[in-house]
């Protein structure tokens, strides 16, 4: 094949019959083809307030114009964005720019180069955006514009964390906040993050990235929301030590719930502490959040923090009061974090510049598919690197997703060449903290070649050996990875690791899963194709807010299973 399956085609132009039909009809398509963008640049232009920005080269040769018809206009003129490469500048027009109306217009491109183009390196995606999702996200971006840091109301709502609490109205408490602060590595940070913009939407909350001391997690991520910020200024939340909370802290909701202190309390607590870390169901009153009640507790304090390591959007899914907007958001459940992860993480200009040039100089050169292959190995599920190696080997082949070796030495041409199957060329893409799968690989397919005849290229862009979640560069490394991850045809991953949760899920792929070793052997069978392109809750809280007794949330609803790669854990499905 000549060219990659994602690279463009020239547009097809067929024989013109009749010239002078052709000519006599083109003065009216001209006609029709300007009232049509006149009407968009009339709609965009006078959407609302607060989004108009500079246009023009600076100095005195500039004019105000809003993002939205910057973007009309851009598109009418052809111009490009400076620092893409050639291949998304190549593929842009055939591409829907804002994904269905997931992404808002109303950012500047080169203020984060990845939020409108790394759709164009991805497959197709087969998930349709609920026009209640567009409607609900545009709505929290006027709330957080109204209310995110720097605003008046952000000041206020400040001002009242250290005051004594007082009766304060619906009215007075205008804006409310959910607090994230990270834990864990950045597979888990990225799921938990995405969680928590959920939750935030649901409860009309502003979400508030809190970036502790030498996390990490600097110039890692684009500011998601136009017109404000969602980093949490330093000082702003006077009780230090967030990372530190935990089950026994005493502004928790599960310890306010055991004290009887619910929806009736008045005044309110100026802040509360949730608790979702792994070991939460220790507490039986922690699961509550997940129960109307624990809602109700929630419901008019204004500030909330939020402490977790899991994926928890399937456990929003069971608080009655949210199933009906959820419904409506989310007509397919399965695609939650798909469109939730694409809205919401953005790769930096840093992170994205590693990611196209890796990308250029190794995996957009004519493949005809893309397969990424994520490798993780846990503690908990002990496996030799032989055996492990076996494992993928025995998937890829078993599933026809990597060409088999000759069972004997082929025959050659007279020319010494062994004869390619019409061309075609898989590019490989390993992500793992070790080289020593992908070197091997390689050399299967350097040594044998395949007998189909195609050609195997494989790439590994690092191997740093061992996860280091709080070290700046290993984080951008590894958010570079799991995008490049999420630009595959076909995926194959690891049971139960988040990183390959993440890549899968922005891809809007079912993997083929490799599944927990038994006894430090290959189980039979080696991989399995997931029934859901959505990341595993890992400690669901398998309590049952009607009987207010230990229950299994994976038979509680009928969208919500329990997961094939980590069996106490349950997930979305449709």
């Amino acid at each position: 094949m000549a060219a990659a399956r994602w690279l463009p085609s020239s547009p097809a132009h067929g024989k013109i019959k009749n010239r002078r039909s052709s000519s006599a009809v083109r003065p009216t398509l001209l006609v029709i083809a300007v009232a049509v963008i006149a009407v968009l640049l009339v709609a965009v232009v006078f959407r609302g307030a607060g989004q108009w920005t500079l246009s023009g080269g600076g100095g005195g040769n500039t004019s105000w114009v809003s993002a939205g018809a910057r973007v009309v206009i851009n598109a009418v003129s052809g111009q490009q964005g400076d620092g893409d490469d050639a291949v998304a500048a190549a593929v842009e027009p055939r591409n829907d720019r804002l994904l269905g109306g997931l992404l808002s217009p109303d950012f500047d491109d080169s203020s984060c180069l990845s939020r409108y183009r790394a759709g164009l390196y991805r497959r197709q995606s087969p998930h349709a955006v609920s026009p209640h999702l567009v409607a609900s996200l545009r709505r929290y971006e006027s709330i957080h514009r109204r209310c995110g840091p720097g605003t008046s109301a952000h000041e206020r709502a400040v001002a009242r964390l250290g005051s004594p609490p007082s009766n304060t109205s619906d009215a007075d408490a205008e804006c409310r906040y959910l607090v994230w602060t990270p834990l864990e590595g950045l597979g888990n940070r990225m799921l938990t993050l995405t969680s928590a913009f959920l939750y935030a939407l649901l409860t009309d909350r502003v979400l508030l990235f809190h970036h502790p001391a030498g996390d990490g997690l600097r110039d890692l991520f684009c500011e998601p929301f136009p017109g404000s910020t969602w980093t949490l200024p330093e000082g702003d939340f006077p009780f230090s030590g967030m990372q530190g909370f935990n089950a026994r802290t005493r502004e928790s909701l599960g310890n306010a719930l055991r004290r009887g202190e619910g929806a009736d309390r008045d005044p309110p607590p100026p802040w509360m502490y949730v608790h979702l870390r792994h070991d939460y169901n220790r507490n039986g009153n922690d699961p509550r959040f997940f129960c109307d009640d624990g809602q109700d507790a929630l419901r008019r304090v204004g500030w909330v923090v939020l402490l977790s390591d899991n994926y928890f959007v399937p456990g929003l899914f069971l608080v009655p009061r949210f199933e009906r907007a959820l419904s409506r958001v989310f007509p397919r459940r399965d695609a939650a974090f798909h469109h939730l992860g694409r809205y919401l993480l953005h790769p930096s200009n840093t992170v994205w510049g590693m990611v196209t040039r890796y990308h250029t100089s190794y995996m957009a050169c004519g493949a005809a598919e893309r397969v990424g292959i994520q490798v993780r190995s846990f503690y908990w599920a002990r496996i030799s690197t032989d055996e492990l190696y076996g494992q993928i080997m025995s998937c890829a082949h078993g599933e026809n997703i990597l060409p088999r070796v000759p069972q004997q030495e082929p025959n050659f041409t007279a020319a010494g060449e062994q004869p390619a199957a019409a061309g075609r060329r898989k590019a490989v893409l390993v992500v793992s903290l070790h080289g020593a799968y992908s070197e091997r690989i390689k050399d299967l397919y350097y040594e044998h070649g395949t007998a189909s005849g195609e050609s195997v290229s494989v790439f590994q862009p690092t191997h740093l050996d061992r996860q280091r979640s709080g070290e700046q560069l290993h984080n951008q490394k590894a958010l570079a990875e799991m995008m490049l991850l999420s630009f595959s045809d076909v995926v194959v991953t690891s049971a139960a690791s988040t990183f390959g949760y993440v890549g899968h899920g922005l891809a809007g792929l079912r993997p083929w899963v490799l599944m927990s070793p038994l006894e430090k052997k290959v189980p039979d069978p080696p991989c399995r194709l997931a029934a859901t392109i959505e990341p595993c809750f890992h400690t669901p809280p398998n309590y049952d807010c009607r009987t207010r007794a230990k229950g299994d949330t994976g038979k509680m609803v009928r969208h919500i299973r329990h997961c094939e790669d980590f069996e106490n854990g349950v997930q979305l499905v449709d």
